[in-house]
């Protein structure tokens, strides 16, 4: 067992989190929270998604959103393009790299994107082609790898059958992601092994989300496997709107506490990120969705 001296988290509260909210988001606060995450020292931001404003009218302001960033350099900016009219709006914004993500269940495919596994990856094949020629990195998800709201659990061979077809089509990263939440230490392992057959260690992450509370232990499972890459959610933002009842991304600030407690660097500043996630939760008029920033908070006030 070689644990990782370092990991690379890939916030992405912005774009997987915010599209949750009933509510609207301005861009200006989108924008003030992506600016907080850059100054926490979070390399990697997925920070919008190109998709019809009729489906996820949350992000409707993204070229808004991409336009207002100040840059910094070393920091990759990520956007979600799920189809070609996606991508070519995307272009313009000059996102670092872009997202499309399949489902290793048949159902949740179908009524996620509205079509099956196979024309999934049809439909990516050439946003993949023309992201590639441009030098644009791209990142796959494969969502629903340990289970599914509509199909139960899902074998880890439907997690090794969409990596297949994902590098197929030239996709260059692969993320294993419980979209629901339900997946424990020894399934998640499972599924992450099942993308290692078609991918190296350097190019898969996890995506873990924290319905259960096993998020953290799901985490910890597949660092053991020398996993060093995973997509957080600073204050514990988002759910799954295809999902009942499924809660946010693993908090990042959760991550940070618990990766710097076994002495792995992670180039973030706790405090800042805490702020950050401090910065959108009172926008939200809630608390952040995060044990760790709940009593370093505590803490700070008393």
């Amino acid at each position: 067992m070689k644990l990782p001296s370092r990991v690379k988290l890939v916030d992405v509260g912005p774009r997987d989190g915010l599209q949750n909210e009933k509510g609207e988001v301005p861009a200006a606060v989108k924008i003030g929270l992506v600016h907080r995450l850059q100054d926490a020292g979070l390399k990697e931001i997925e920070v919008t998604s190109f998709v019809s404003p009729k489906w996820v009218p949350q992000m409707a302001d993204n070229t808004q959103v991409m336009a207002g960033i100040q840059r910094k350099p070393g920091v990759r900016y990520s956007v979600l393009t799920p189809n070609m009219k996606g991508f070519e709006a995307s272009v313009a914004s000059k996102p670092d790299e872009i997202v499309v993500f399949g489902a290793a269940s048949e159902a949740f495919s179908q009524r996620n994107i509205n079509c099956s596994i196979a024309e999934s990856i049809e439909r990516f094949a050439p946003v993949v082609e023309a992201a590639r020629a441009k030098g644009i990195y791209v990142r796959g998800a494969i969502s629903t790898a340990v289970g599914c709201p509509y199909e139960g659990d899902v074998a880890p061979e439907r997690v090794e059958l969409v990596a297949k077809l994902m590098k197929q089509i030239g996709v260059q990263h692969v993320g294993v992601a419980d979209t629901i939440g339900v997946g424990t230490p020894r399934k998640v392992q499972a599924a992450m092994e099942a993308a290692l057959k078609h991918y190296e260690l350097d190019d898969v992450s996890g995506h873990f989300h924290d319905t259960y509370g096993q998020a953290l232990p799901n985490t910890l499972a597949t660092l053991e496997m020398g996993v060093w890459q995973y997509d957080s959610s600073v204050a514990g933002l988002g759910g799954c709107p295809y999902a009942k009842g499924a809660t946010g991304n693993v908090a990042t600030e959760d991550v940070v506490y618990m990766l710097h407690g076994m002495g792995i660097e992670t180039g973030i500043d706790l405090d800042k990120l805490i702020d950050a996630g401090k910065y959108i939760s009172d926008f939200l008029g809630r608390k952040p969705n995060s044990r760790a920033a709940t009593a370093l908070l505590n803490k700070r006030a008393g």
